[in-house]
């Protein structure tokens, strides 16, 4: 995959089990400055790891998925591995921290979805 690519709450949960390594699950909002710059972010992310899966959510559309993951501000992003939730992703807005958050995170267990 070398883009961020939207996905709407009926093929949320069918497509992320499916995917296999390592996904990333980007909430965002078109009114969301953060979000945008987070997503051109992304954009770089993943032509430089086209091995890992980028999935971008609506909030304002999807509103059920924001309130099962408890997402309370925007830009929020949520690891996956092999189809299984792993952890909520805390990094700054940059390449290299984005990495070490995903890195550190893997390091530790899974956790159950929200």
């Amino acid at each position: 995959m070398a883009a961020v690519l939207p996905l709407e709450q009926f093929e949320f949960h069918q497509t992320l089990e499916s995917s296999q390594g390592i996904s990333i699950v980007f909430f965002s909002s078109k009114e969301c400055l953060s979000c945008r710059y987070w997503e051109q972010l992304l954009e770089t992310f993943c032509k430089k790891h086209s091995d890992i899966n980028v999935f971008k959510i609506d909030a304002g559309q999807d509103q059920a998925l924001t309130e099962e993951f408890d997402v309370f501000h925007l830009p929020s992003l949520f690891l996956y591995r092999d189809g299984k939730y792993h952890s909520a992703l805390q990094s700054e807005a940059k390449l290299s921290d984005l990495e070490a958050a995903i890195t550190k995170a893997l390091e530790g267990p899974a956790e159950e979805t929200p």
